[in-house]
């Protein structure tokens, strides 16, 4: 009698996800270019390695009892997992990872993302990227968890074991108000019990678990939350309440005058924004991060993520 280990190969594994997306034994048949009762065969030898039943077998449709249902599920991380040796075994290989994922904060210039981009498919790597939008601690977090290979725009300490950053630069906040937001004609600089009469934009932190950041709020305030700094920018332009925003980002509303700075009674806020990738062990870094990594020794590039923003 054949074992679990001799019949739960991949091709059987993938096997069952056909059945499952076809809905029926003939229809799977049909997919795979196989007889029906081939296929049958091939089920019943994986029910009699498991002794289960996979599928009931009272209804035409080819319906996954739990022990099914489990098993397809578990197959499917398998898989998953043998892709994924797979990639690394091909990293090894040629030095290219199959796939790079870099995390890019709203305070990231998108327009000089997507020129960096351009500039590394001309290459024709083998290498997928993969960008993902995060905001404040979500963009270290995505890091940190191996979500990604590569952050920019974090504003926290990447102080973690095995998380390596640099300075991409300080980024100076302003505090903006709409011409026809009540505090535009406030004189003097703006006390925190003034402002806090008065709504605040606030950008939705990305991390997926824990309270995450929260910058530039006063308790007992009234919140409007918004996904990026750009919508933030973006509500503040509409007179939807106030906030600190990025004065490269908000330079162009200003000097228009879409957008009044105010004096404020507190410090002004200047934050350090940094970029930081995850360190490997004795394969070393792919040749995709390392051509990042490089790009971002440049000055010139740094001052671009950080500046180049376009308009709302």
């Amino acid at each position: 009698m054949q074992t679990a280990r001799d019949v739960l190969t991949p091709d059987a594994l993938a096997m069952l996800q056909v059945i499952a997306a076809t809905g029926s034994f003939a229809a799977a048949a049909r997919h795979l270019g196989v007889v029906p009762s081939a296929l049958t065969y091939r089920v019943r030898q994986i029910e009699d390695a498991l002794d289960v039943l996979l599928y009931d077998r009272s209804s035409r449709q080819a319906r996954l009892t739990e022990a099914g249902a489990e098993l397809l599920r578990e197959g499917a991380r398998l898989l998953e997992e043998v892709d994924a040796v797979a990639n690394r075994v091909k990293r090894v290989a040629t030095g290219w990872e199959p796939q790079l994922t870099i995390a890019v904060d709203s305070i990231i210039s998108k327009a000089t993302v997507m020129e960096l981009c351009e500039s590394f498919f001309a290459l024709k790597p083998p290498t997928r990227i993969k960008l993902r939008d995060e905001t404040l601690s979500g963009t270290l977090a995505a890091l940190t968890s191996g979500q990604a290979d590569l952050a920019l725009g974090v504003t926290e300490s990447t102080n973690h074991a095995g998380i390596h950053g640099k300075p991409l630069g300080d980024v100076s906040f302003v505090y903006a108000v709409a011409p026809h937001h009540p505090l535009a004609t406030v004189t003097g600089p703006l006390k925190d019990d003034l402002i806090r009469q008065y709504r605040a934009v606030a950008v939705a932190d990305t991390i997926a678990r824990g309270s995450g950041l929260s910058m530039g709020l006063l308790g007992g305030q009234d919140v409007f939350t918004v996904a990026t700094m750009q919508a933030k920018l973006d509500a503040q332009l509409r007179g939807l309440g106030s906030g600190f925003v990025p004065a490269c980002m908000a330079r162009p509303y200003i000097e228009t005058g879409r957008l009044v700075v105010k004096e404020m009674d507190r410090p002004q806020r200047i934050v350090r924004v940094n970029y930081a990738w995850r360190s490997v062990a004795k394969a070393g870094h792919g040749l995709a991060l390392k051509w990042w990594l490089a790009q971002l020794e440049s000055s010139a590039t740094r001052a671009a993520l950080l500046e180049r923003h376009r308009g709302v």
